[in-house]
């Protein structure tokens, strides 16, 4: 089986991480899975067709100079033909609205997954309610989490449509990751407490940064660390001057080299406001890392306060940052968190579980399209030979 997965991505986050690690699965089989990414202007955000190329995994960029480009249309069904794929599979608003109107007279069947949607803004609600209003013609939909599956049926989606696959993650660039990012810093064995994400309000940056500064109170020693980047960099960047906290923070930007960022940290924080299923705290804890975070999403039904983690309240740096002073003060309590939280995610998240869920999803929009005659292809071999 070969899949085309479309998406206009923001840089390399949650719904990026999850197609590279479902595309090495796969490619790793006898299927493949082709990446067809948006380089919108005036910012391409072109960092997953790197990413994928560099690692090997096909991928073809879609230019796109507008809200409603007809050449990108286009290039989309360009690429469904070229490639031969069996199934084209949408992330993300931008991508489920253009794959519905290339596809919709296509006899090869679209999938669709609802990573999340932000409704910050005006222009953010407008484009999810019109995604949500695009899904009810989608034959088949993934919601990350019973939050995000909730406002699907809210929307007016079929509940027969929506299946809820978790995220998974690749655990092997995780095992043994060195410490580079500390040791580029020069840090050494100061206590060092991260966090990563998009840089946006959603994620509840500033709240970690008014937490930092308490706890250096008592530990002056410690460092902290943010990955990723977003609309909020500049902002944050005058609170962290604001709250005099210049020598102990670094805002690292995009990274590449997520492993050793998580292999470099003492204690790992999500202080998010709002939040689906998030990567990075996987990532962490296949890290192995002691992980805080706001129950919010997901992140409650997999982070059992006090065994595979610590729960602390959104909106509250005062709780945020003794919570961090604990953990900081006990390696024993840091380690048995950490070991728990990795058990965990061998268990219930891995990229191999969450690929085999994504292959029944493909099989079953491809067994319906045959069903009413409408993918040849699905039906024929590569040479036109019955399979």
């Amino acid at each position: 089986m070969r899949i085309l997965q479309v998406i206009s991505s923001g840089g390399m986050y949650g719904a990026e991480a999850v197609i590279l690690n479902m595309s090495r699965m796969l490619n790793e089989g006898p299927h493949r899975s082709v990446l067809g990414v948006f380089s919108n202007l005036p910012n391409p955000n072109i960092q997953l067709h790197e990413r994928a190329v560099g690692e090997g995994i096909e991928s073809h960029l879609i230019p796109c100079s507008g809200q409603v480009d007809r050449a990108a249309i286009a290039r989309i069904r360009e690429l469904v033909a070229q490639t031969e794929v069996d199934v084209v599979h949408a992330h993300g608003y931008k991508a489920d609205i253009y794959v519905y109107i290339a596809m919709r007279s296509s006899k090869i069947p679209f999938v669709s997954t609802c990573h999340n949607w932000l409704d910050n803004d005006r222009k953010a609600t407008l484009y999810g309610y019109l995604d949500r209003w695009i899904l009810r013609r989608y034959g088949r939909i993934v919601a990350v989490s019973e939050g995000v599956r909730q406002r699907l049926l809210k929307a007016g989606v079929g509940a027969k449509k929506i299946s809820t696959i978790r995220n998974g993650i690749d655990l092997r660039p995780f095992d043994g990751a060195h410490s580079g990012v500390r040791d580029e810093l020069g840090w050494g064995a100061a206590p060092l407490v991260g966090m990563a994400g998009r840089l946006s309000f959603e994620k509840g940056v500033d709240v970690f940064l008014h937490a930092a500064a308490r706890v250096l109170a008592q530990l002056p020693d410690a460092k902290f660390l943010v990955a990723g980047d977003g609309p909020e960099r500049a902002a944050l960047e005058n609170l962290i001057d604001q709250l005099g906290i210049r020598g102990s923070v670094r805002m690292l930007g995009r990274r590449n080299d997520m492993p050793f960022f998580y292999g470099s940290l003492d204690v790992l924080v999500s202080s998010s406001r709002t939040e689906g299923l998030p990567i990075g705290i996987l990532e962490g804890m296949a890290s192995r890392l002691p992980l805080i975070a706001t129950p919010v999403g997901e992140i409650p039904t997999f982070i059992q306060d006090g065994c595979t983690g610590v729960l602390a309240p959104k909106e509250n740096p005062e709780v945020l940052a003794d919570a961090i002073t604990d953990l900081l003060r006990d390696p024993a309590k840091r380690a048995q968190l950490g070991s728990s939280a990795r058990q965990l995610v061998e268990e219930q998240f891995s990229a191999a579980r969450m690929t085999e869920d994504y292959l029944r999803i493909y099989q079953d929009a491809l067994a319906a399209s045959v069903g009413d005659g409408r993918n040849a292809r699905a039906s024929l071999g590569p040479r036109g030979k019955t399979k």
